[in-house]
């Protein structure tokens, strides 16, 4: 089993403190962001590990991990960021966005999953939200299910009383479920890189759920990993906050 983070975006709604870092570098607790990732999925028997990097990428340098760089980060989006490392998606591997933080017992839950494609979606989503005003609903990946399969996924595509629960960044793709994003997205670089790709304005733009609704709407079958927290998502200044009170005094 691999992972893969990608970690290439400024995080400029995190602004002065990304000016001259990027935000999988902030401190939580006495450790970064990425290496809280890092322990996560080590401690899942994990230790094939990719990072994209861009903004700022020489300060992404943390031993035993595989890097790749995606110089153009200013002008596109997470989708094309994750296929710098395409060369990593030749198996099993676990995908990650790098402003998470998870526990580790949420990885081994996803590792366990034996679908081409599962997703890890929090069922107890609206509490995270609960004086978040600076991240409102409308900023949810909501997931919506059909007789247990994702049938919708993005921002604003889902009624909130409609959603199961938020795809948190996290995800297991199988050898197949692999072959099957590359083909897709391989497709639509080839056919029509240039114009608008399911919400985004090109695939450029796109992002990971846009790929994940194209390969759904193709027949695909994608599944959840339900959890009910134990992860946080740090976007704003009060996101850090928040985690910064939580793991106060960790290590």
């Amino acid at each position: 089993m691999k992972a893969i983070i990608v970690a290439a975006g400024p995080g400029s709604r995190l602004n002065p403190l990304t000016n001259e870092k990027p935000k999988c570098l902030l401190q939580v607790g006495g450790k970064t962001i990425l290496k809280r990732t890092l322990e996560a999925l080590r401690a899942n028997g994990i230790e094939r590990i990719a990072v994209v990097r861009g903004y700022c990428s020489q300060l992404i340098d943390y031993p035993n991990v595989t890097y790749y760089e995606n110089r153009k980060y200013r002008d596109n989006n997470i989708l094309r960021s994750l296929f710098y490392a395409e060369r990593e998606m030749d198996d099993d591997f676990i995908f990650s966005y790098s402003d998470i933080i998870f526990i580790s017992e949420i990885v081994a839950k996803l590792i366990e999953c034996k679908a081409e494609i599962t997703l890890t979606v929090d069922v107890n989503w609206r509490q995270r939200y609960q004086g978040r005003d600076l991240h409102p609903f409308s900023e949810a990946e909501l997931v919506k299910l059909k007789n247990g399969g994702v049938i919708r996924i993005g921002k604003e595509v889902v009624n909130p009383d409609e959603a199961h629960g938020e795809y948190i960044g996290l995800a297991k793709y199988t050898k197949s479920g692999a072959q099957a994003i590359k083909t897709a997205y391989h497709r639509i670089a080839d056919e029509r890189p240039a114009a608008p790709f399911q919400r985004a304005a090109s695939l450029d733009k796109a992002y990971m759920s846009d790929i994940i609704q194209e390969l759904i709407d193709n027949g695909k079958l994608v599944y959840s990993s339900d959890i009910e927290g134990g992860w946080m998502e740090i976007d704003t200044p009060q996101d850090l906050e928040k985690a910064r009170r939580r793991f106060a005094g960790s290590s």
